[in-house]
């Protein structure tokens, strides 16, 4: 029963880093007093996957080489001790890594018989500041416990020196211009006769509605495209459903930018 319940745990903690949550308090739909014909939420990487990931594995090949380096360092001591170093080492680099390659943004999207509406937000990641505060206090017991095993003084610099640093990083990261860059609420909201062009990417499994819009301050008017972000088995779906609710768009096979 408890391994069960260990179980349901670990998958609610999974299901909500997946899926995003309510709509914050910040945004709210225009069109809510009409039914929903169709909608949906989602986290996704709204950048080029293909470049993100070349650079992931470009990172992670690097923190292999620099893990290999902290071992062979430490020949002096212990096995244990060399590989706890190099492994320490080696997550603190690839949660930097992921945290670079791998952002999610919440994504909400309601259509109604009046028009669309897409939300975007992206809430300041508390967890990096908790996650800081508790490697600065793993280190500096690791780094005081190997200076009293080994009988080492230089471990106790490096006790004091690297949580002093990640504590420097989470202030920085806990500073009011640092949150306002990673805090965001959008809310667009269509009219169907805005909408140009259906644009459909089967490769990515993405389709993409163009739109134009006026530039204010260069006084031009614009073409874009807003992505629809959905799950790969959706895809069908959110075609057959633009199908049906504007027929009269024109439907394009092309790539879209997910920018």
């Amino acid at each position: 029963m408890k391994v069960l319940e260990g179980l349901s745990s670990v998958k609610s903690l999974l299901s909500h880093w997946v899926r995003p949550r309510e709509l914050p308090p910040q945004l709210t739909w225009k069109y809510a007093h009409e039914s929903e014909l169709l909608g949906w939420r989602i986290k996704a990487r709204n950048y080029n996957t293909v470049i993100a990931n070349g650079l992931f594995v470009f990172w992670l090949v690097v923190a292999v080489w620099f893990g290999f380096s902290v071992y062979s360092n430490f020949e002096r001591y212990d096995e244990p001790m060399r590989s706890l170093c190099a492994l320490l080492f080696f997550s603190v680099l690839m949660v930097a890594v992921l945290s670079m390659t791998h952002q999610r943004m919440n994504f909400a999207y309601r259509f109604t018989a009046s028009g669309a509406e897409f939300c975007e937000w992206k809430n300041f990641p508390e967890w990096a500041l908790r996650f800081l505060t508790c490697l600065a206090i793993i280190s500096a017991i690791i780094f005081a416990c190997m200076a009293s095993l080994y009988r080492d003084a230089s471990f106790l610099i490096y006790a004091v020196i690297a949580p002093a640093k990640m504590m420097l990083l989470r202030a920085s990261m806990n500073s009011k211009n640092y949150r306002g860059v990673h805090t965001i609420f959008h809310l667009r909201t269509f009219e169907w006769s805005e909408f140009t062009e259906v644009e459909v990417d089967r490769k990515q499994k993405l389709v993409g509605l163009k739109f134009a819009w006026y530039d204010n301050y260069l006084n031009i008017s614009k073409i874009s495209t807003a992505p629809l972000y959905a799950r790969r088995r959706e895809f069908d779906t959110i075609l057959a459903f633009l199908e049906k609710q504007v027929p009269e768009l024109t439907r394009s096979l092309q790539s879209v930018e997910r920018a």
